[in-house]
């Protein structure tokens, strides 16, 4: 059973910066791809980064390519999510995954999540 923390969101103005941060425990890191989503009210889940439980591959959602990027420090069973040129359609609650295969763009892959963090983007 893999337990997940995230952590480090807020308020912050449009063209800023913000850093997220997933705590994974309970399981073993390496062996799990992970993923970040987000979900803004009345609006389904939607994919904005994966990484292989390597390390080797990233994957973006359209909406964030070139602003976000994805990272993991297996020495502390982290995952972040850098967030870079903010916009208010960015506003959403972040939620971080665990992925026993590859890192995927669909929930349905993702066997643990975190509780989520808020992310409000103001213009």
């Amino acid at each position: 059973q893999v337990q997940l923390a995230e952590s480090g969101g807020g308020l912050v103005q449009a063209g800023g910066s913000l850093r997220l941060s997933c705590a994974a425990s309970g399981g073993t890191f390496s062996s799990y791809s992970m993923g970040w989503f987000r979900q803004a009210p009345g609006k389904e889940r939607e994919f904005v980064a994966a990484i292989k439980w390597s390390g080797g591959r990233t994957l973006y959602g359209d909406s964030v390519k070139g602003r976000f990027t994805i990272s993991r420090d297996y020495a502390k069973n982290t995952v972040y999510l850098q967030m870079n040129k903010l916009r208010p359609e960015d506003t959403a609650v972040y939620y971080c995954a665990a992925d026993p295969a590859a890192g995927s763009p669909k929930t349905y892959d993702y066997d643990y999540w975190g509780q989520g963090t808020q992310v409000t983007v103001s213009s």
